[in-house]
């Protein structure tokens, strides 16, 4: 794998984690570094351990919907996706100037979002 353009998107943590996952499984591709099977597996080992390890794609999309109407930037929302806040203090550090952009209830309704999303798994174990 190579990066051809640097600068193209960002990627959430799920799409890094299903990548290395591809890479780690794919037995004809050769790590001619030893440095670069490191970092893979650790970094998937850290990333099992996040919340994108009960994200998909279609759950992505779903999440990606249901905020459109907040008026968010790319990063807050791929920040949201990636943390997966749980409380209102965690929304203010994602979100730049969240006070006066949000009131309380759309920051309850955004936690809910998440929630809904991405904490299904949670709340059935």
């Amino acid at each position: 794998m190579e990066v051809r353009n640097d600068c193209a998107a960002y990627l959430s943590n799920y799409e890094v984690l299903d990548i290395l996952q591809g890479i780690k499984s794919n037995k004809k591709q050769k790590m001619t570094q030893n440095q670069l099977a490191t970092i893979t597996y650790q970094t998937i080992r850290y990333l099992e351990d996040t919340a994108c390890k009960k994200q998909s794609p279609e759950k992505i999309q779903d999440f990606l919907r249901a905020v459109e109407g907040f008026k968010l930037t790319k990063c807050e929302k791929l920040a949201l996706l990636n943390i997966c806040p749980k409380t209102a203090l965690e929304i203010q550090l994602v979100i730049e100037d969240s006070e006066d952009r949000l009131s309380e209830e759309e920051v309850e309704s955004l936690l809910k979002i998440v929630a809904a999303h991405f904490e299904e798994e949670d709340l059935a174990s």
